[in-house]
């Protein structure tokens, strides 16, 4: 079957052809049958063509019903384990003015088992009462399906070779290796026709060794031991595979290397003077094994000048590069693979499955250091590869990202929800030896909270925590699994597994118990990401002088000082004064943790209480303690300005819906109470002034280090200056050392 797709741009009216190979680079491994769309599908029609059994069929259609074709004829051939729900809005369909099609399926009862939705259970195929705001579509998990083709570039150019194998991994053959996770080193085998055979290595070469280590996870290759595999094919006789395979090293993955040369073998046991394909890899410093030799040897980043932001697993995320002391961002314009691997490979993963575009995992805030990044896939650093320097109508929705191949530790297998509505939600239950034996438990729901939950969402490949509960009577279980085996959970939120986590070991200690009040989540793809503008903050600060009588409501509210409350009404309190401009540059919307019937009314300002902290605002001496503080209760969490296109969702009015939209921004204002820092008693000097967004880690986010802004303030007794005011984790470590308080608001030990 062909299949290939051309794009109507409405404004122009012409249309464009859409090259096939384009899922094969984004999506190596993949046998593609879908294309990317890009461009503006909103107003944008998409004419797609298939060519089955010599017969040619056009259709003009939009991104919603191509999406649905798609669908069932990927299924026809890969049925695809990881599907999620979307709802497909019924102006896309009216903004193209395009006749929608029939729809065929209503009421799809699958088991995940069949091989087409015609086998569902189903109204009927063109029964259905259902309208076209009701459309749904499948984002198809990224987990790679086994199963590709090799190139074929043989010498008699024989055409329609179909040299498909279904899999490739590496198999440890020595004992050491056998049960070290994750596997390094061993036998390259390809299953081909139900079998897994071994490659001679007589045109075997480096650059081979290095696809092959990078699409498992691992950044280089290294020298092995020959003599004890020649020892071991000797004793056991190998069954080759019946060709070689040729590859420049700048792949990503095996499949896109080229067929080499049919390999000559004799009653395919030996190879001409060869041994099966070893290869011995160096995993980075997070997937090293866990004794001091082995991480002594694991690669190291030789300097931190580039870095991960925003992605929910590790590998993944926008990349920032540090230039001049400071973290920035890349444009995407012309961002490939071949870039996107040399970032991957040098913070010490694999090669990269992805090369995202268009700011998918996030919006950065600062500089834009880099665009047109054009590397060949060997360079060591990306700040070694050519790029030009002119920083042009570049914004930050056009940040690059990042997804990498990372090694398989098989943590994954060690948790599991149970008893959600869906397989995103349901109680933790992990997987423990007890007695010589594994069984399966759950997780005491004490203190249980939203950087556990992150970890667990992680650990399971599900993206961010949406919400940590700490009782789960409404998902029952599994019975076998009520006991409780871990308790004392305590993550940063960093950690790749739950066991990482600080935990009271094998001593529980669990006041409820397990059953009802063990600990479950609710995990989501995308989260939310404040972000707090500093050039705000260092624009908008003043001083007033204003007297006791006038701050009641404020006083009620804890907003000032401690010794406030032992001064007479007529007394004056100095305030330092300030603006704030907080941005959700993330994925989703920014929603407060309380539900809108359990938001406490303020009879003094006559506002609503959404979150018990939202904001922290302290100074510190230059030694590092603190002398004055604040924090503001969240009145009204709203949208008061948006980007360009964006409208706002949330307001603050009529007992409103609270929130922050993404790509939109709540402004407080520096003349409303709390927004201030009481510094009545403070002496003339300098200091450094904080301010920490969601400091108690209430709403899940995708980046909790650049919650904080901090800034050097002076202040003489009558005057306040405010300067070099800056994003946590923006500037080189170097840097923000010389900043006393906390370098960003991500915790690394509780």
């Amino acid at each position: 079957m062909r299949i290939w797709a051309t794009h109507l741009d409405t404004q122009s009216q012409s249309w464009s052809n859409i090259a096939p190979p384009s899922c094969h680079q984004t999506h190596p491994g993949y046998n593609c049958v879908w294309l990317e769309i890009k461009g503006n599908t909103t107003r944008d029609a998409w004419r797609f063509s298939t060519t089955v059994n010599g017969e040619q069929s056009v259709m003009t259609t939009s991104p919603c019903t191509l999406l649905r074709w798609c669908v069932e004829s990927w299924a026809i051939w890969r049925p695809s384990p990881g599907l999620r729900l979307l709802s497909m809005a019924k102006e896309k369909f009216q903004e193209k003015n395009l006749e929608p099609g029939p729809i065929w399926f209503d009421n799809l009862h699958c088991t995940g088992q069949e091989k087409t939705l015609s086998q569902c259970p189903s109204n009927g195929i063109g029964v259905s009462d259902c309208k076209h705001s009701e459309d749904v579509g499948v984002v198809c998990s990224d987990k790679r399906i086994p199963g590709f083709k090799f190139v074929n570039t043989l010498p008699n150019h024989v055409e329609n070779l179909d040299i498909q194998v279904e899999d490739v991994h590496i198999r440890p053959i020595l004992s050491s290796y056998r049960k070290r996770i994750p596997v390094t080193e061993g036998y390259v085998e390809i299953k081909d026709g139900g079998k897994w055979k071994q490659i001679c290595n007589t045109q075997w070469t480096q650059f081979n060794s290095r696809v092959i280590c990078g699409m498992f996870g691992f950044p280089a290759e290294r020298k092995y031991n020959a003599r004890v595999y020649k020892m071991f094919a000797r004793r056991r006789k190998p069954s080759y595979w019946d060709f070689s395979v040729n590859c420049t090293g700048n792949e990503t993955h095996l499949s896109s290397c080229r067929l080499g040369q049919a390999v000559s073998l004799k009653s395919n046991d030996t190879c001409a003077d060869g041994m099966p394909v070893v290869v011995s890899c160096v995993p980075g410093r997070a997937f090293a094994p866990a004794s001091v030799t082995g991480f002594r040897k694991a690669f190291r980043q030789e300097q931190a000048l580039v870095r991960l932001r925003g992605g929910a697993i590790v590998g993944e995320g926008r990349v920032e590069v540090l230039k001049n002391g400071e973290w920035g961002t890349i444009c995407d314009d012309k961002w490939n693979l071949a870039s996107a691997t040399v970032v991957c490979r040098e913070l010490g993963f694999g090669t990269a499955k992805e090369a995202l575009s268009g700011g998918r995992l996030g919006q950065g805030m600062g500089p834009v250091h880099m665009n047109e990044v054009a590397c060949t896939g060997f360079e060591k650093s990306i700040t070694e590869c050519p790029f030009n320097k002119e920083i042009v109508d570049c914004s930050h929705e056009e940040d690059a990202a990042v997804r990498c191949n990372v090694p398989a530790m098989g943590f994954q297998d060690r948790l599991r929800l149970s008893g959600g509505r869906n397989p995103y939600e349901g109680r933790v239950e992990v997987l423990v030896e007890k007695n010589g034996s594994l069984v399966w438990g759950t997780v005491c729901g004490g203190g249980w909270g939203t950087m556990e939950a992150m970890v667990v969402c992680r650990q399971l490949g599900l993206g961010f925590a949406s919400n940590a509960f700490q009782e789960t009577w409404y998902w029952p279980g599994q019975v076998s699994a009520d006991a409780v085996v871990m308790s004392g959970v305590r993550c940063s939120g960093t950690e790749m597994s739950l066991s990482h986590c600080l935990h009271h070991g094998e001593h529980i200690s669990c006041a409820k118990g397990g059953g009802r009040h063990a600990a479950g989540v609710s995990c989501s793809e995308t989260a939310p990401d404040l972000v707090l503008n500093p050039q705000v903050v260092q624009e908008t600060t003043y001083m007033e002088d204003r007297p006791m009588f006038m701050l009641q409501c404020a006083y009620e509210e804890n907003c000032l000082a401690s010794t406030s409350s032992q001064v007479p009404a007529n007394s004056y309190r100095r305030l330092l004064r300030f603006s704030s401009q907080i941005h959700n540059n993330g994925q989703s919307d920014f929603r407060p943790k309380a539900n809108r019937e359990s938001w406490v009314w303020h009879d003094c300002h006559r506002h609503y209480h959404s979150m018990e902290v939202f904001t922290l605002y302290d100074l510190y001496s230059l030694n590092g303690t603190k002398v004055a503080e604040g924090h503001k209760a969240s009145f009204c969490l709203e949208d008061s300005e948006c980007d360009e296109g964006i409208e706002k969702r949330y307001e603050c009015a009529n007992f409103g819906e609270q929130g922050i939209t993404v790509g939109c921004w709540d402004t407080y204002r520096h003349d409303i109470d709390c927004q201030w820092v009481d510094i009545t008693e403070l002496k003339p000097g300098d200091y450094i002034f904080q301010i920490v967004i969601n400091p108690n880690y209430e709403v899940p986010e995708s980046d909790y280090t650049n919650n904080i802004v901090k800034c050097r303030c002076r202040y003489d007794g009558h005057r306040v200056w405010m300067y070099s005011c800056h994003n946590g984790g923006s500037l080189s470590t170097e840097t923000e050392q010389t900043f006393p308080g906390l370098l960003n608001n991500q915790v690394t030990h509780r």
